[in-house]
């Protein structure tokens, strides 16, 4: 029963303390050791396997739980709140003088205080759950469990396996190690560490296209334009250093252009992700007026590392002298309402 071969290195005598990753249908990163509350003060935590380490000289203990346990919380403070801590404890005589030898779960109780923070963790011990113990709570007016569970539980694995995990920051054990890390209950990436930190492995985002919602400034801060009601589709994929990007922006009834600009109040947006150098052309946009006889070409161009401008340089139809300089609330023409601008661009990102 008990998970012998679970030993992450943190030294050259010591193991990761942790409970056993994993759950029966594969959708949970950890679901041994879970609490959950089954009456008012009174919480159930289910089986599950661990490895608790003590002294180098202790070593490190494997643990199972192998049927559901009941804990029972002591009564709420009539003045504060207190936030007790669920933990996973082993006793060991030999070295702890207490005259028992054995692995628990206990709950260590909190100081009610303003503002309660969880009590620390006793040696050979790790944490499982934070509790949160409201004023007066009782069998009659118990424990919120919808919201007073907040799990502290880290996994450990066998040396040379990925270890999941979500809030954890501790180092590595060896360069050349590597963990999962969670995003959301969905997504997540890998992190190699390399003897000083942990690292993203590889280096990049997945190529993933990932929706974007440009920064919309100007170049002299002033005057400043919001997109109110239009309409944004903007779309982006980084592939190693390489980011492309897309956008279509319709102006709506409540977009507002800034008051008072004029054309030394150049519109800038910001992009994706920064950009290795200030390219001087990354991409081109079409700028639409609802009159297919003003339509303009204008090249994008990195303003900075972080933003982008719009450089007109056209012959519109019906337009005699061709038109240049940079888009603003005024240029190429007056924007309003219905017009819109969309286009596309491919850079080099600073990391």
């Amino acid at each position: 029963m008990s998970p012998t071969g679970t030993f992450t290195p943190t030294s050259a005598m010591a193991t990761r303390s942790g409970v056993v990753p994993g759950s029966a249908d594969g959708t949970s990163r950890i679901s041994g050791f879970t609490v959950v509350g089954v009456t008012a003060m009174t919480a159930q935590v289910y089986p599950g396997r661990a490895v608790v380490q003590g002294l180098d000289a202790q070593g490190a203990y494997a643990v199972s739980l192998t049927e559901n346990l009941t804990l029972s919380f002591d009564d709420g403070d009539a003045q504060y709140g207190r936030i007790d801590l669920v933990v996973l404890r082993v006793y060991d005589d030999q070295f702890d003088a207490s005259g028992r030898n054995e692995a628990t779960v206990e709950i260590i109780k909190g100081t009610p205080a303003a503002t309660p923070a969880a009590p620390a963790v006793p040696a050979q011990a790790i944490a499982l759950y934070q509790v949160q113990v409201p004023v007066n709570a009782s069998a009659s007016n118990g424990i919120q469990w919808a919201t007073a569970l907040t799990g502290v539980r880290n996994a450990t694995v066998a040396a040379g396996g990925i270890l999941p995990v979500s809030t954890d920051t501790a180092p590595g054990a060896y360069p050349g190690q590597f963990r999962d890390v969670a995003e959301s209950s969905a997504t997540g990436h890998l992190e190699r560490w390399n003897g000083h930190a942990w690292a993203r492995y590889p280096a990049y985002p997945d190529p993933v296209w990932r929706n974007w919602t440009p920064v919309w400034t100007t170049s002299s801060g002033l005057h400043l334009p919001s997109f109110g009601n239009a309409s944004l589709t903007c779309r982006y994929v980084q592939h190693g250093p390489t980011v492309h990007f897309t956008f279509q922006i319709g102006f709506g009834t409540t977009t507002a252009f800034g008051t008072g600009a004029g054309t030394s109040d150049n519109w800038l947006f910001s992009l994706p992700v920064p950009a290795a150098g200030v390219p001087a052309c990354m991409g081109f946009a079409e700028l639409y007026p609802n009159d297919v006889k003003q339509r303009a070409v204008a090249r994008l161009r990195c303003a900075s590392t972080t933003q982008f401008e719009l450089e007109i340089s056209a012959t519109m139809p019906g337009v005699t002298a061709p038109v240049t300089g940079l888009t603003d609330s005024v240029s190429p023409w007056v924007w309003a309402a219905g017009h819109s601008l969309s286009g596309s661009g491919t850079y080099e990102a600073a990391v």
